[in-house]
C-alpha cells in the first residue's frame, strides 16, 4: 500500500500536523472514515466525526489490549524498517489493555488521581507555578514552553511519583522521540533507553522505598503479585509521559489561543471566574491530544456507513471530533463563555484520561496566575511563524516565544 493510493494521505504530513483543523473539516465532510498511512508506516482507519469517535472509544469490538493490537499492528506496518524497529516493551499499560486487566491496573493507581487527592496538591502546584513565574525574565523574549509550561507538570508528576530532582530532565528527550518522531528507528531507540531508565529507577525504589506512587507500585508488584514486571515499567512510563505531555500542551495551546483571540483574553481577565469553563473550551477548541491510541477490530464495525473489516487498526481523532459542527455550534470559534461539557479532549469511556483532574487543576492555576501576573504578555514573533511538534498523538508547539 502506498500513500498515493489513499484518499487524503496528507493527513499526517509535517505541514498538516502544524494546523490540522482545516484538513479535518474536509475529512469530516467528504470521507469521515478512511484509510491513511501514519508516518511510522502504519496503515490505519481514521475516524473524524464526533459521533463516530465517541462511539468507537467505548465500543467493545474495538480492542485496545496489547495482545490484540500487536499482531494486527505488525501486519499493517508498511515499511520493512518499521517492522524491524517497532518496540512494544512499553505498551503494557492502561491505554493498551481491556477489562478485566484494565480494571485491575486502573484500580491500582486510581487513588492517586481522585479529586480529593488532586485537591490536596493545589498548594504545591501554586508554589511551583509562582517560582517559575518569578524566574521569567521581563521585557525580553522568553520561550514560555521551556521556561514555564514544560517544567511545571514535570516537577508536579515527579513529586507525585518520587522521581529524584536530578533525574527529572533525563527522560524528556526520550519522551519527545517516542511521541514526536517520524523515524521508526529513533522511536525504537528512545523506547529502549526509556525501558532501561525506568527499570533502574524502579530497582532503586525496590531497594530504598519511599512515600511515593512508584514505591507503592513496586510493593504491589513484589508483595501482592498483581503487576508483572513489564506492566510495572509500562505503567511508570505512562504516568511520567502522560502526566507531563497533556498539561504542557494544554497550557501552551491555551495561551496561544488567547493571544490569537484578544477579545477572549480580555473577557477572561475581566472575569477570572470564567477560568474553569475556559479550560474546558481550550480542551475542545485546540486540545493537547490529536489522536487516541490504536484500536484493533475484533469483528467488522460500521461508522458513518463505512464498514471496517475485522483485523484492522482504527485511530480516532479527538481534535477532529471536537470541531464537529454536528455536535458544537460554531465549532471553529473560541468562546470562553461556552457551556462546558461534551468535548472529548481527555477521551471517553473506560480509557478516559486518569490524570484529567490533575491536568485541569494545573492548567487553571498556571493560566490564572500567568494572566494575573503579566497583563501585557504578547507574542515575540508573528503567530503564523510558530511550529508544531511532528506527532500524530500529541498536538503542541515546539516553542512559544513571548514577552512578559
Amino acid at each position: 500500500m502506498s500513500n498515493s493510493s489513499l484518499p487524503h494521505a496528507d493527513a499526517f504530513t509535517a505541514e498538516s500536523l502544524r494546523d490540522p483543523h482545516a484538513l479535518y473539516a474536509k475529512m469530516r465532510d467528504e470521507a469521515p472514515v478512511q484509510k491513511v498511512v501514519l508516518p511510522q508506516g502504519l496503515a490505519v482507519w481514521l475516524l473524524t466525526r464526533y459521533d463516530d469517535v465517541r462511539a468507537a472509544l467505548s465500543d467493545p469490538r474495538l480492542r485496545s489490549d496489547k495482545s490484540d493490537v500487536d499482531g494486527v499492528l505488525r501486519n499493517h506496518l508498511v515499511s520493512q524498517e518499521a517492522r524491524e524497529s517497532w518496540v512494544d516493551e512499553l505498551s503494557g499499560n492502561l491505554l493498551n489493555t481491556d477489562p478485566p486487566d484494565h480494571t485491575r491496573l486502573r484500580r491500582l493507581v486510581n487513588r492517586a488521581f481522585t479529586r480529593r487527592t488532586v485537591a490536596a496538591m493545589r498548594s504545591r502546584i501554586e508554589e511551583v507555578t509562582d517560582e517559575l513565574l518569578d524566574a521569567l525574565p521581563r521585557g525580553i523574549e522568553v520561550d514560555l514552553l521551556a521556561s514555564f509550561a514544560l517544567p511545571l507538570p514535570i516537577i508536579v508528576i515527579c513529586d507525585l511519583l518520587g522521581v529524584p530532582p536530578e533525574d527529572r530532565g533525563v527522560f524528556t528527550d526520550w519522551s519527545n522521540a517516542l511521541l514526536s518522531s517520524a523515524d521508526a528507528a529513533e522511536t525504537a531507540q528512545a523506547g529502549q533507553k526509556m525501558f532501561a531508565f525506568l527499570g533502574a529507577l524502579l530497582a532503586e525504589k525496590r531497594a530504598r522505598p519511599a512515600d511515593d506512587l512508584l514505591s507503592g507500585l513496586v510493593q504491589v508488584r513484589d508483595e501482592e503479585d498483581r503487576l508483572s514486571e513489564e506492566e510495572l515499567i509500562s505503567m511508570a512510563l505512562l504516568l511520567l509521559v502522560a502526566g507531563n505531555e497533556s498539561t504542557v500542551n494544554l497550557i501552551g495551546n491555551s495561551v496561544l489561543a488567547l493571544l490569537r483571540h484578544p477579545d477572549q483574553l480580555a473577557a477572561l481577565r475581566a472575569d477570572p471566574a470564567l477560568l474553569p469553563g475556559a479550560i474546558e473550551e481550550f480542551l475542545r477548541y485546540d486540545g493537547p491530544i490529536n489522536t487516541a491510541t490504536f484500536r484493533s477490530t475484533a469483528e467488522p464495525v460500521t461508522f458513518s456507513g463505512v464498514t471496517i473489516p475485522a483485523g484492522e487498526l482504527v485511530v480516532v481523532s479527538l481534535l477532529a471530533a471536537n470541531r464537529d459542527a454536528g455536535r458544537f455550534a460554531d465549532p471553529d470559534r473560541l468562546d470562553v463563555t461556552r457551556p462546558a461539557g461534551g468535548h472529548l479532549g481527555f477521551g471517553h469511556g473506560a480509557h478516559f484520561c486518569l490524570g484529567a483532574p490533575l491536568a485541569r487543576m494545573e492548567g487553571e492555576i498556571a493560566l490564572g496566575r500567568l494572566l494575573a501576573r503579566f497583563p501585557d504578555i504578547k507574542p515575540a514573533l508573528a503567530l503564523d511563524e510558530l511550529t508544531y511538534r511532528f506527532s500524530t498523538i500529541i498536538h503542541g508547539l515546539e516553542k512559544l516565544p513571548v514577552i512578559v
